[in-house]
């Protein structure tokens, strides 16, 4: 049987980009992937007439030092995103549909009451630490407490309130009324900005390659590395004591496969969303670690992409990017033509309970509701039910209130030889989450030998 030095389990950016340093550094390394390819939450398909449309993850921002960094060394080109597009925002309510300005909903004295809470906001975010938001003094009130009920205490309008709601919807990372605020203001924190989410810090950039061609190009760096189908059943890491806890030193841990197959190496790196980590059995781990990794959770969202002949909306004035209160939660522009959109976890019950026959056409149709008869007629159209994929579990990581003094200090943290990396165990997910937590623990693991 082949001992490796490590294996990694998963082949997303973080557990790509782990094993690339890894083997880098000199470590036999092995990178497990359930799937049948690479890329777990970022994929992309080419259109007949050469373009490329993301079904995944696929904007960034200028903050996201980890990820801009990995896409110079591969050699690929960073371009502005949709935020450099002309034209106007919309909004869709049950009440109607319109275009730039302050939301139709908003009242005398509204835009005041938003940028006076967006200031105190901001403000209370500097107080935070994003490595260490439990030293907070106020930690496990602030914890506590959801982002709509701190809203309210603050003084904003039920209007405001309701602006900041369809914004976090549109994020698919969902309600502010299940938002933690500390999780929210450790967020802004880690990207610190005027509001409490500028689309430029956190979303200005995108991969003119296609974000899927980032773990493309480092697949096939690794080459045989890189074992797809291979979904695991259980990690055993030999190196922990008869007390549970996990010693510092190197041991003999055992990755068994779905099948039966046992592999072994020295370390084992666990690129895994946390929902599908819960169906792995690990033993040899702390009972602490592994009950902060299962406290985790992500918000259950679903993304649609559609492509296009041209990007009428233009036409109407538009940018192509929306906040709303349908189904959908948001869309915004890939590129010439194409568009993305979101399904929020408030909403993601009810796109399942469509009839699946349906499922596209009353997607399509809330697109319809922003952008005319003509979003009816898309050359092609992808859903991506990450909340419902068995090897996704959900989005971006959801702090719902209490789950970051839940969590504890032990987030992202690791007890050699098993490692932890990926999206959720960064500050707010997102791809800067993986690339960013992958590489630093692959320097962990060359630093513990």
């Amino acid at each position: 049987m082949h001992h490796y030095d490590v294996i990694v389990l998963g082949a997303g950016l973080a557990g790509l980009s782990a094993a690339r340093d890894l083997a880098a550094g000199g470590a036999d390394v092995l990178v497990l992937e359930a799937r049948d390819r690479v890329g777990g939450r970022v994929e992309q398909a080419i259109l007949e007439d050469g373009r490329i449309l993301q079904l995944g993850g696929e904007v960034v921002g200028r903050a996201h030092t980890a990820y801009l960094g990995l896409v110079a060394e591969l050699g690929l080109t960073l371009i502005p995103s949709y935020v450099a597009e002309p034209g106007a925002m919309v909004r869709a309510t049950p009440e109607g549909v319109s275009a730039g300005g302050p939301p139709h909903w908003f009242g005398p004295g509204d835009e005041d009451c938003q940028r006076r809470v967006t200031k105190e906001f901001v403000d209370l975010a500097q107080t935070v630490d994003p490595d260490d938001p439990w030293s907070h003094p106020d930690a496990a009130a602030l914890d506590a407490m959801s982002v709509g009920r701190w809203l309210r205490s603050a003084g904003a309008t039920p209007q405001v309130v309701r602006l900041w709601e369809i914004g976090q919807l549109s994020l698919a990372s969902g309600s502010v009324e299940r938002t933690s605020l500390l999780g929210a203001l450790r967020k802004n924190a880690a990207v610190p900005s005027a509001g409490h989410y500028d689309y430029e810090d956190w979303e200005g950039l995108r991969v003119a390659e296609g974000s899927a061609t980032v773990a493309l190009a480092m697949t096939v760096e690794l080459g045989h590395r890189v074992r797809t189908g291979a979904a695991v059943a259980a990690v055993d890491v030999r190196s922990a004591s008869a007390s549970g806890s996990a010693s510092s030193g190197p041991g003999r841990c055992r990755v068994r496969l779905v099948g039966g197959e046992t592999l072994t190496a020295d370390a084992v790196v666990s690129a895994l969303p946390v929902g599908p980590l819960r169906s792995v059995a690990v033993t040899g781990v702390s009972d602490e670690r592994l009950a902060s990794l299962h406290a985790q959770r992500q918000a259950c969202a679903a993304k649609l992409a559609l492509a296009y002949d041209r990007p009428f909306w233009r036409v109407q004035g538009m940018n192509g990017l929306s906040e709303c209160e349908d189904v959908l939660g948001s869309t915004w522009p890939q590129g010439f033509g194409l568009l993305s959109a979101l399904i929020p976890p408030e909403r993601y019950g009810v796109m399942l309970g469509m009839p699946p026959q349906e499922r596209m056409r009353e997607l399509i149709s809330d697109v319809a509701r922003l952008y005319g008869a003509e979003a009816e007629q898309p050359i092609t159209a992808y859903l991506r039910m990450w909340g419902s994929d068995p090897w996704t579990q959900g989005y971006v990581t959801q702090w719902a209130p209490g789950d970051v003094m839940r969590v504890g200090p032990l987030h992202g943290t690791h007890e050699p030889p098993f490692y932890v990396c990926g999206s959720d165990q960064w500050v707010a997910g997102y791809m800067e989450g993986a690339v960013r937590t992958g590489r630093a623990t692959a320097g962990e693991v060359l630093r513990h030998g």
